[in-house]
């Protein structure tokens, strides 16, 4: 059909006899989710490097994971020392995707460069569910499903306290979660495989991703997921770890009472029954799904979070049952996916009002949930003040932490550690292995120091909210040992500053 000059204005377009103008050209916006994704890498490498800046990380974990890292750049095996002497990181947890980092760390070896990474992976994982929410519940509700993930608490647990292995898993889960939930079976099998090669215990997670395509896609590819998954844990715990330890045996064991047959099975059947105790597990089993108002328990994604869970209900180490630490960070995307999947039938073409309404309570309840819990989680100390003043204690310690030279080996305290793991050798103050508690009991005394340099603060500065103090020794046993370093094995005071102590074995090189 022809469209004259006089129509072609009154539709919009160019108006008869004049040339119709270019178009202004402008840039392209960001698009939604990866504009969340910058925001929340801002947030979250901020906080973590700010705390390393105020010795608020630690030996125990950020200084094991840069000597094991650090060791992949120098194509070496992942020894930490300050795990223990010739301890291979590998028969402690099963993560050779951890020297997926090591490129990274040669080109900046640094301990700030593992906590960077990690807020880069963390953050990267809204991509996947804010694109999902955007196409299956509209703009605003992307942005509410960006937020409930990204100041989750787990999410900004994990953020905040130093570098873990699982960091790597949360934008793989993501992104399998997503595809599940739109019917990619093969896409999300694809993205969950590789969790194998992070931790052995996320074979089992890789076998609930099975469980769930079986159930609702190909069943064959599901059960054939599932069995590799449960075979892959089972394997590298049983097999590999034990082959890797020093020791022998899987080390993590003991949290799920092996070697002790009655009590692991004294466990499994009343587990039931203790999670509905109104106690720390109770809780978290709530506070882990609160994020989504708990509505993610509707979605059959929620499956995806019955492994971890269960082995950390059924641990006997309490570290496990709260809110604390990076345990959780491997749940949060599987949270804001359910969220997602719950939410997406009710915004269908030509949905009801009522339907409408409905999605945008949800997530203004789980938004708010969300906004509530912040201030009580790491990220909240971005509106702290101490957070941004200059710390003398701090500035002490790196004046005295840089008259070591670099490659020494360094017995130092647990928040000192992680200061000098880039170009030192490290162990943890006051033992040398640190895992010395076999001496201990044979000998009913530590071993004594062997490193060349001992720094230790007797300072006990503010965390975020736990592993306060002097973990894992206590101070009277940490100012014990330094006097024996002293009186007993040839070590003479360097210097001594706000309440740390510098020796050196050998000559007294005097005061500072």
């Amino acid at each position: 059909m022809r469209t004259f000059p006089d129509e072609r204005a009154r539709l919009g377009g160019e108006s008869p006899g004049t040339i119709p103008a270019p178009a202004p050209r402008s840039r392209p916006a960001v698009p939604l989710p990866w504009a969340w994704a910058a925001v929340l890498f801002a947030l979250y490498a901020t906080v973590a490097v700010r705390r390393h800046l105020l010795l608020r990380t630690t030996g125990y974990d950020l200084g094991i994971f840069e000597q094991a890292i650090r060791a992949y750049a120098e194509l070496r095996r992942p020894l930490s020392p300050l795990r223990g002497e010739d301890f291979n990181l590998l028969g402690d947890h099963f993560h050779p995707a951890l020297a997926a980092v090591a490129p990274f760390y040669r080109l900046w070896p640094s301990p700030l460069c593992l906590l960077v990474v990690q807020s880069a992976l963390l953050a990267v994982a809204v991509v996947p569910l804010a694109s999902w929410a955007l196409t299956a519940l509209g703009r605003r509700s992307a942005h509410a499903v960006a937020a409930v993930y990204g100041l989750s608490w787990g999410i900004a647990s994990a953020a905040a306290f130093d570098f873990h292995e699982v960091a790597l898993a949360v934008p793989l889960l993501a992104c399998s979660a997503v595809a599940l939930g739109q019917g990619r079976w093969r896409a999300a099998v694809l993205w969950a495989a590789p969790l194998v090669l992070i931790k052995e215990d996320l074979g089992l997670t890789l076998a609930a991703v099975g469980a769930v395509v079986a159930w609702k896609g190909p069943r064959r590819l599901g059960l054939l997921t599932a069995a590799a998954g449960a075979l892959a844990s089972a394997v590298e715990i049983r097999l590999l770890l034990p082959a890797l330890h020093p020791a022998g045996g899987y080390a993590h064991g003991v949290n799920l009472g092996e070697g002790s047959h009655e009590s692991l099975l004294t466990t499994v059947a009343f587990a039931p029954l203790d999670a509905l105790r109104p106690d720390i597990k109770a809780m978290t089993l709530v506070l882990v799904f609160a994020p989504s108002a708990l509505l993610a328990l509707r979605s059959p994604l929620a499956l995806l979070t019955v492994p971890t869970l269960a082995w950390r209900m059924l641990s006997q180490n309490g570290f496990h049952w709260g809110t604390s630490f990076h345990y959780s960070a491997v749940l949060m995307p599987v949270v804001a996916a359910g969220l997602i999947d719950a939410l997406r039938p009710w915004r269908g073409g030509g949905a009801p009002p009522a339907a409408v309404r409905h999605v945008r309570a949800s997530l203004a309840t789980a938004l708010g949930v969300t906004l509530v819990l912040l201030p009580s989680f790491p990220l909240a100390q971005l509106a702290q003040r101490a957070t941004w003043q200059r710390s003398a204690h701090a500035e002490a310690a790196r004046a005295l932490l840089a008259r070591i030279p670099d490659g020494a080996t360094v017995a130092a305290s647990n928040r000192l550690a992680p200061q000098l793991t880039a170009r030192c050798e490290v162990v943890l103050f006051p033992a040398f292995p640190v895992d010395a508690r076999l001496y201990r009991y044979e000998h009913g005394r530590l071993p004594p120091p062997t490193a060349e340099w001992i720094v230790h603060d007797a300072h006990a500065p503010e965390a975020w909210p736990y592993r306060t103090g002097h973990w894992p020794y206590p101070a009277g046993q940490q100012a014990a040992e330094l006097a024996g370093a002293r009186r007993s094995h040839g070590y003479r005071e360097v210097a001594h500053r706000d309440g740390i102590t510098l020796l050196r074995r050998g000559p007294e090189a005097g005061r500072g």
